[in-house]
């Protein structure tokens, strides 16, 4: 296991980026996924604002990052105004992963009309990808595409022609089995069918009746089957990276086009501090029994 590190999803402990840094270095972890940092998005940072005020903190914490979690790609397939934004935000963000010494970039691929078949958006999709994928080979980042519910790529076959469409060492695939199992498939089966271009996993789990976000290990996820297939068959390596979804936490509504509520409808801890805390434990204890 000495080429697996946990990183995770820091925002949903507090939006306070120091109390972040804080809860994770109390956890004995040594990297974050940067999503939010004081109540603001990493797309909504420029480079130089990073390195003033980010980066001493996570030096001074011994801390690194792992991905940066963009909201890139969250737009609707037909916001052409949108997308030159991002296009945009994603130059800015491949200059942050520069000063911050991050590789992976997460992005998505644009939500489809309601109602509307998404094979019928899937050129307009590859096509836009395509140029996210021009501006991360310029500066040598790799994108991570998020399978999540709404967008495009939200089952196994989709992101299977994304990544093949795409054909790129600087396109790659995340693995989230909560939103696979959100989308009423079979994780295991969407492994096999990806894992070859999997180099980021994300530790969320969900169960299929009513999608509630639960404990990793607890739901339908088969976060257990997988890793143990992953690690000690096909020779993963790289980050598994805690995104806990345990209590609503500042970041959501911003998050999720749906309510916060329909995403956790009750909360599993007390704050976000103890449910970031839970779900690092859960890993562990899956890890140490594949370790056996």
């Amino acid at each position: 296991m000495e080429k697996i590190m946990i990183s995770g999803f820091s925002d949903e402990i507090s939006s306070d980026f120091d109390e972040q840094l804080k809860v994770v270095t109390g956890l004995g972890m040594e990297y974050i996924s940067l999503r939010t940092a004081d109540g603001k998005s990493i797309a909504d940072y420029t480079a130089k604002e990073v390195k003033e005020k980010l980066l001493p903190k996570l030096k001074d914490a011994g801390v690194r990052v792992s991905s940066l979690d963009s909201p890139i790609g969250k737009v609707e397939i037909g916001d052409e105004e949108g997308f030159a934004k991002q296009l945009v935000q994603l130059e800015e963000l491949c200059r942050i992963a520069k000063v911050l010494d991050c590789r992976y970039i997460r992005i998505f691929s644009f939500y489809i009309p309601e109602g509307r078949n998404p094979e019928d958006y899937r050129e307009a999709v590859i096509e836009k990808l395509i140029k996210f994928d021009a501006v991360a080979r310029t500066y040598g980042v790799v994108l991570i595409h998020e399978n999540e519910k709404g967008i495009y790529g939200d089952g196994k076959e989709r992101c299977r022609v994304i990544l093949d469409a795409l054909g790129s060492d600087h396109f790659k695939a995340v693995f989230d089995f909560a939103n696979f199992v959100q989308c009423g498939e079979d994780p295991v089966e969407c492994w096999k069918l990806l894992h070859d271009q999997v180099v980021y996993i994300h530790i969320k789990d969900a169960v299929a009746s009513d999608k509630e976000n639960v404990l990793c290990g607890t739901g339908e996820g088969k976060i257990k089957e997988i890793l143990e297939r992953a690690v000690r068959e096909e020779g993963y390596e790289g980050f598994l990276t805690l995104e806990p979804h345990l209590v609503v936490f500042d970041a959501l509504k911003s998050l999720e086009l749906a309510d916060a509520a329909s995403i956790i409808r009750e909360n599993k801890a007390t704050d976000g501090a103890e449910g970031y805390a839970m779900q690092y434990h859960a890993l562990k204890e899956i890890l140490n029994a594949i370790e056996r």
